[in-house]
């Protein structure tokens, strides 16, 4: 019984019954842009994006007609966010809609839309696993992450019940990605640790131990209906 075969893919599967698209980590590092040829990790993912820089293209140039800037500039845009909770703040205002770019033609700034908040159904929900992001000096890898147009949004470390103190484990671990990756937690707005028992949630930027909480904390277990009732309201 590992954390992979308990909890990781079962949280997939759920994921993907309530309607999100699962992209193989294969997959997702051709999206991201992974070096083809490189062997070794490190350097396959050394020059990767954190996005999927053709998914968030497509949908900002879908939501904002306006919008002059190639796939280059807007990825470089979202990318160059200092490795701070301000970053993380600013990141989010992008996702509210509440940034803007500068359209020439029009000779005027608009606000920036990366996300359809109005017709949710407009958006592309995608989940996967074995997240990995290099910075040059240190690797982590995620368990889960979900992406909405592109953008990872939410990470969910995933831990065995037989070990103790799990969940706190996963949180440690999360702390570390703070320190050695902090590229990886600007755009993630969210956060979840889970055994398949407990269900803690919070906000990327505040790990302290006060704005951690639990999914429904009455219950013990059910993680299928944790992780829908979580996840849907994250859609809608």
């Amino acid at each position: 019984m590992t954390e992979r075969t308990t909890v990781q893919n079962p949280i997939l599967k759920y994921a993907h019954d309530l309607g999100w698209e699962i992209v193989s980590p294969p997959d997702t590092e051709a999206k991201r842009g992974f070096d083809t040829i490189a062997v070794s990790i490190q350097d396959r993912a050394r020059n990767a994006s954190l996005f999927f820089n053709d998914i968030l293209y497509q949908k900002a140039k879908e939501f904002n007609h306006k919008l002059e800037d190639t796939k280059e500039e807007l990825v470089r845009k979202l990318s160059i966010l200092p490795n701070t909770i301000q970053g993380n703040r600013d990141f989010l205002a992008y996702l509210r809609g509440e940034k803007t770019f500068y359209s020439k033609a029009e000779n005027r700034e608009y606000n920036l839309t990366l996300t359809d908040f109005h017709n949710p159904a407009n958006n592309i929900y995608q989940v996967t696993e074995e997240y990995y992001y290099f910075n040059g000096h240190f690797g982590n890898r995620e368990d889960i992450v979900f992406l909405v147009n592109g953008i990872p949004v939410v990470v969910i470390e995933c831990k065995n019940a037989a070990v103790d103190e799990a969940i706190a484990i996963g949180i440690d671990q999360l702390r570390r990605y703070h320190k050695e990756t902090p590229e990886m937690m600007i755009p993630q707005q969210m956060f979840t640790v889970t055994e398949s028992l407990g269900f803690s949630y919070g906000v990327t930027w505040n790990m302290n131990k006060r704005s951690i909480f639990n999914w429904r904390q009455e219950e013990v277990g059910r993680l299928e209906d944790k992780v829908k009732t979580f996840f849907e309201g994250i859609r809608d």
